[in-house]
Parts: structure tokens; C-alpha cells; sequence
């Protein structure tokens, strides 16, 4: 078999193996066996790029991002439905329709909670997708929609044109999952399923929209050339045939049968995976459809209920504070029992002090909760004509309740952190960032290994990873000898590592690689950057205040000197390796504007910072010189009108003492561009 056959057969197998997964919900390989076909086909598209084809797996992860969505007309109107809120409406809306036809069927259907979008099929391939905007004009969402796995990139029958409509919502497990990452890195959570689905739909990356998991339900035909249906239904099982992910309905003859579906949807609601906020009701004949029509807003032939939300009363016995892996406190209310959308809950978060502010939630206070997306309880308001007296307004810790370390909130931010390099909650996270590949770079030691090193207890803080044995090592689940030998040797390795990457690995807020090298070449020591004042470190370029400030409080805490002696006692260096011999730009600051004809503009600012200078991106009164290269503009001009000096690319290698080029110093030109 050539490679166009087995890349071929490798589309087929994985695209049947992704429909039965994601849309049937009955896998048929393991996930390990899915991602192993997946990467053979990656590897045949690489060497084979030409053979790449829309209805690829391996299409869906997102390509480049956008700068904008641009505007979708739609072919067929996407209408919005009258709502009714009580069954005397439902009612009403069965008579209206029975004044113009004497024999009505309904298809009654679950009203998903997500954003509505259209998807447009030629010659049977995926080619378009558009939110439905106004119902008239969208926006074009074709990127994102491709990441989403239960959309069908090809179907079976290729007719010339063919337009469905379906509501992409994110699933109640993914919300929870998202939510709670999010809480975790003290991100803003998302109120419900439907806005973290149309916010992951309209992000300009699809890259993320790929990694939200967004799912959609198909429910309705706008347009197929080429094909005639008489009723809804018959629509709905050739959607299915198609290969499409298809909302559930069911047919019935009289308003009374429409209103026992709609109140059966509503008790099982709960065990739904998406959330689903009512039922509509509409017209099954397509014909009779026609006659009735719509109006300027919304179509006679369909009504939707929309169930009341489910709330209860109770009391908040607690507040709790859980410190997640990221540092964060969350507080959590901690509540009588009451019954919810199909279990019983006992808590609810309270995110953050601003929340809790917000409402002004105390223990002891009569509180009303629901679930968001029928899963996550909330808190919705307190009842305060109930609140009783004595009850005091709740502020978070100003010490972590897990290892007792200072609690820092920044400016601007909602989150409360803890602040202790050895807090057992924040361990993985950790040492994850300690190991990674911008840190100390230790291969071998992934999130899989760190895992169960410290669940079983053989690693507390990143210290103990340096004395780590072989044979305990390799008793560890899918280690094995030679494995662990390749970790202790590659922990070993990073002892030698330069000071910058020990600074990075210790996860100091507003230290990353860039500042961690600055620091490490200006100061040569860990013992001369812990005496640092915040003088000393805002002296250096890069490092503000804020920062400066983060590295003395970090230094102050008890914690951050036990783990920095620790790992002195474990060999590790703490000195810098890669102190310049020239700092002739300590001080300066540079903007580079232009197209420069000698080195690349990242060339260029990596000799700039290895002088000790510093590469802005902008003009202002504090640049020390701007190097204009050929076409320059609006820079130069703001250069020349605040009388900053403009150097053009050979006066800057003087500068350089023309080491870049192999140039000639000119001493003289030196001293007095420096004047």
C-alpha cells in the first residue's frame, strides 16, 4: 500500500472512530489506539503536505489566529422563537395555529442553551460556518467550528449545497472542568455553559476555541438543493444519515401531548450533558410551515418554553478556604443541605473577596442557591430581613491555611495568593514549572512522573528531587531501570545549571527567563541578589518596582530561604555563568524603527540586552537613541521632534565597537555619541 492509500485509509479509520465517539457516544478503540493513528497520519502529512485534505483529524487543532471575524449573510434567515413561560401560553399558541389548519402535528424538542450557528456544505464539504448574529447577518466562525469534532467535515451525499443549523454549547462536565482551572489561576469564571461556549466560539484563535472541547447539536434543515422533505422529522433523520450530531424530538398530535413532553424534558433536564433552559414546540409539516409564515421577528409556526429556575433557601453554616495548586484562595460557603436540579448540595463557591463583598455573604445568613449550567451551585443572593443578629462580614486569611505563609492580593487582581515557596498545595504545580523546559530543563521528569513522586511521598519540595535513588525511582509505575537512571542523571545535570535558570525555576511572580538572566548576570550570586534592596533592583533595566518589590517579599518569607539553602546543600549552583564583559548600553535604552539591512531586528535587540541595554518598543522622553533603519517612520519623526539622537546602523556598530560586522572601533565617534 503507497502512502496516498494508507493516508486515505488512516482519514476513513479515524474519522468512523471519532463519529461513533463523539457523536454516538460509543467508542469502539481506546483513546491510546486513537492517538496512535492520529500520529501516524500527522507524520504521513508532513513528509506529504500536498495530500492533506479538509476532512483530516488532524485539521482540527486550529490554525492561525485572526484579527477579525468578517461579516456572513445568511442565506435563509436564522429566526428566533417567541417564548412562553407558562402552559396557558403553549396553549394559546396551539389555538392561533388551529384557526388556519385543521390537522396539526408538533414536534416537540429540548432547547439547548448555547449560540446558534449556521454550517454550509458544497458538493458535500464543510466550507462556511456563521454565528447567527441578528439572524440576518452573522460573523464567519469557519475556524473554530473545524476544531469542533462532532461537526462532520465531508458528508456522504454531496449535494451542491446544503445548510444546517445547530446550537454549539460546551457540555456540563467540560463548564465544571473549565470553571475550576480557571478558579484555580485566579481567572474570572464563566457565569454559565452558554457564555463560556460563545466566548471559547468568538476567540480570535482557534487554537483555544480547539481546546474549550465544544459540542454541538443539530437541529434543523435550512436549505438542500437538490432534495425535497415534507415534514421536520423526515429532515431531522436525513441530518442523522449525514452523519451529523442531531437533537432529539418527538412527534405528537394535540397541545395536551406537547405539554406532558415539555414537562418530561423539564424532570430529566438534570441528566442531560448540556444544559438546557426549555423546550420548543413547532410545526412538523413543512408545508403548513409555509402558510403561517412569520412575522418581523419571529416565526407563527413555533413557540419555546422556557423553564423557571430552580432556586432554593438555606443557611450558610461556614466559610471555608481551599488553597489551589496555583497559590490561589478560594472561599467556599458551606450550607445547610437542599436538594438541586437532581442531588443534594452542601457548598457553593464564593470565588473570591470581591464576591463575597459584592453580596455580603456571612456565616449565619439565610441564602438563596441554584445551580449554573444545572451543575454547579451558587450562590444568588442573600436574604438579609433574615439575617441574624451578631454575624460579622467575612474577610479571606491574611496567612495560607495550608503551610501558614503571607497571602498577597496585587493590585487589579481578584485573587488572593499564598505566597510560600514550600506550600504543599502548590507542590505539583511547582514542580512542574521547576523541571520545565525554561527552568532548570530537566528531561525525563514530566507532570506524570512529579505526580507520583509526590503521591507517594518521595518528593515535598523541589530540593528532595536531587536526592532521588534509582531503585525507588524505578519501581514507579511505567518507569523501569533504564528510565530512572536517565532522570537522576538528567537531575543531576541541571546542579550545573546557570543561576538565571534557578531563578526561573523558582517561580517568583514577574519572573520569567528574560528578567531571571538580567538579575542573574547583574548581581553574579543568590547571596547578592537575596541583600538586594528594592534600590539596588530597580537599578537594574527591566526590573520595576512591582517586581522589585515581589523578588524582597518572595527573599523576606521563611520558606523561600529554607528551599534556597536546601537546594545550596544539594549541590546546586547558585552563581551565574554568563556574567558579560561588556555593559558599555547599561542604562540606555533603545527603540529600533525601520528596515535594517545588517542584522535581524531580534538580532539587533539581543545585542543591545547582552550590553547591559534595554530594547523598547515605543519612543518616548526616556529613550537614549533610536537606530533608524531604511523606510523608517512615525518613530524617527517622534525621535526628532523630543531631540533624541538617531543612529543610523553603522553608528550603532560603532557603538558595538563593530563586533557585529567585523567593523573598526572609532573611539572618538564612540565618546562623543555617548556625550
Amino acid at each position: 500500500m503507497d502512502y496516498k492509500e494508507r493516508m486515505k485509509e488512516l482519514r476513513d479509520t479515524l474519522n468512523a472512530h471519532s463519529y461513533r465517539y463523539y457523536v454516538l457516544d460509543e467508542p469502539s478503540i481506546s483513546d491510546y489506539e486513537y492517538d496512535m493513528l492520529q500520529r501516524e497520519l500527522a507524520n504521513l502529512e508532513k513528509d506529504h503536505p500536498e495530500e492533506i485534505t479538509p476532512d483530516s483529524p488532524t485539521q482540527r487543532v486550529g490554525g492561525m489566529a485572526l484579527t477579525k471575524f468578517e461579516p456572513v449573510t445568511h442565506a435563509v434567515p436564522l429566526e428566533s422563537l417567541q417564548d412562553s413561560f407558562s402552559d396557558a401560553e403553549v396553549v394559546d399558541f396551539d389555538e392561533r395555529v388551529r384557526e388556519q389548519l385543521d390537522h396539526v402535528e408538533y414536534s416537540v424538542e429540548p432547547k439547548v442553551d448555547g449560540l446558534s450557528v449556521a454550517l454550509e456544505y458544497r458538493d458535500g464539504v464543510f466550507v462556511r460556518g456563521a454565528t447567527r448574529g441578528d439572524g440576518r447577518v452573522g460573523e464567519d466562525v469557519t475556524e473554530n467550528l473545524r476544531t469542533i469534532p462532532s461537526i462532520p467535515m465531508t458528508l456522504p451525499e454531496k449535494l451542491p449545497r446544503l445548510i444546517v443549523r445547530g446550537e454549539v454549547y460546551m457540555a456540563k462536565k467540560v463548564f465544571a472542568a473549565l470553571n475550576a482551572e480557571r478558579e484555580e489561576n485566579g481567572e474570572q469564571t464563566f457565569a454559565n455553559p452558554r457564555n463560556a461556549a460563545a466566548g471559547s466560539l468568538r476567540q480570535l484563535d482557534p487554537k483555544i476555541a480547539a481546546k474549550r472541547r465544544l459540542d454541538i447539536a443539530v437541529f434543523n434543515l435550512q436549505l438542500a438543493e437538490g432534495r425535497t422533505f415534507a415534514t421536520h422529522a423526515e429532515t431531522l433523520d436525513y441530518l442523522r444519515a449525514q452523519k451529523f450530531k442531531v437533537i432529539g424530538n418527538k412527534v405528537v398530535t394535540n397541545v395536551q401531548d406537547a405539554l406532558a413532553e415539555i414537562r418530561r424534558l423539564g424532570e430529566h433536564r438534570a441528566e442531560l450533558p448540556y444544559d438546557m433552559d426549555g423546550a420548543v414546540v413547532k410545526l412538523n409539516s413543512l408545508t403548513d410551515r409555509e402558510i403561517l409564515g412569520s412575522t418581523s421577528k419571529v416565526p407563527r409556526w413555533a413557540i419555546a418554553y422556557k423553564y423557571p429556575p430552580e432556586e432554593k433557601e438555606t443557611r450558610v453554616t461556614d466559610i471555608v478556604v481551599q488553597v489551589g495548586r496555583t497559590g490561589v484562595l478560594t472561599p467556599k460557603a458551606v450550607f445547610e443541605p437542599v436538594h438541586l436540579a437532581g442531588t443534594t448540595v452542601t457548598n457553593a463557591t464564593l470565588h473570591n473577596q470581591d464576591f463575597i463583598d459584592e453580596k455580603d455573604i456571612r456565616v449565619g445568613d439565610a441564602i438563596v442557591v441554584r445551580k449554573a449550567g444545572e451543575i454547579i451551585p451558587e450562590v444568588v443572593r442573600v436574604l438579609k430581613d433574615k439575617r441574624p443578629d451578631g454575624t460579622k462580614p467575612y474577610h479571606l486569611p491574611e496567612r495560607c491555611p495550608v503551610c501558614g505563609a503571607r497571602v498577597y492580593r496585587a493590585e487589579g487582581e481578584s485573587a488572593a495568593r499564598c505566597t510560600g515557596a514550600e506550600c504543599p498545595a502548590q507542590l505539583l504545580r511547582n514542580l512542574t514549572h521547576f523541571t520545565s523546559r525554561e527552568a532548570m530543563d530537566i528531561d525525563g521528569v514530566g507532570p506524570a512522573l512529579l505526580e507520583q513522586l509526590v503521591s507517594t511521598g518521595l518528593v515535598r519540595k523541589a530540593s528532595d528531587l536531587y536526592s532521588l535513588d534509582v531503585q525507588a525511582l524505578a519501581q514507579l509505575d511505567r518507569m523501569g531501570l533504564k528510565s530512572a537512571q536517565n532522570a537522576v542523571a538528567a537531575i543531576e545535570k541541571s546542579k550545573q545549571n546557570d543561576l538565571s535558570r534557578l531563578l526561573c525555576a523558582l517561580g517568583i511572580r514577574q519572573i520569567g527567563a528574560k528578567a531571571a538572566r538580567v538579575l542573574a548576570q547583574r548581581f553574579g550570586s543568590m547571596d547578592a541578589l537575596m541583600n538586594a534592596s528594592v534600590e539596588d533592583l530597580t537599578a537594574v533595566d527591566d526590573i520595576g518596582e512591582i517586581t522589585a518589590q515581589f523578588l524582597r517579599d518572595w527573599f523576606a518569607e521563611a520558606q523561600s530561604r529554607d528551599l534556597i539553602e536546601s537546594l545550596k546543600n544539594a549541590g546546586v549552583n547558585m552563581t551565574s555563568l554568563e556574567t558579560p564583559q561588556d555593559l558599555r548600553f547599561a542604562g540606555k535604552t533603545f527603540v529600533l524603527t525601520g528596515s535594517l539591512t545588517r542584522f535581524t531586528r531580534d538580532e539587533a535587540e539581543a545585542l543591545i540586552t547582552d550590553h547591559g541595554g534595554k530594547a523598547a518598543g515605543s519612543v518616548s522622553k526616556k529613550t537614549s537613541y533610536v537606530v533608524a533603519g531604511e523606510a523608517a517612520g512615525s518613530k524617527l519623526r517622534k525621535a526628532q521632534e523630543l531631540g533624541i539622537p538617531v543612529l543610523s546602523e553603522d553608528e550603532f556598530l560603532t557603538l558595538l565597537g563593530g563586533e557585529a560586522a567585523g567593523e573598526t572601533t572609532n573611539g572618538d565617534k564612540q565618546l562623543e555619541l555617548f556625550s
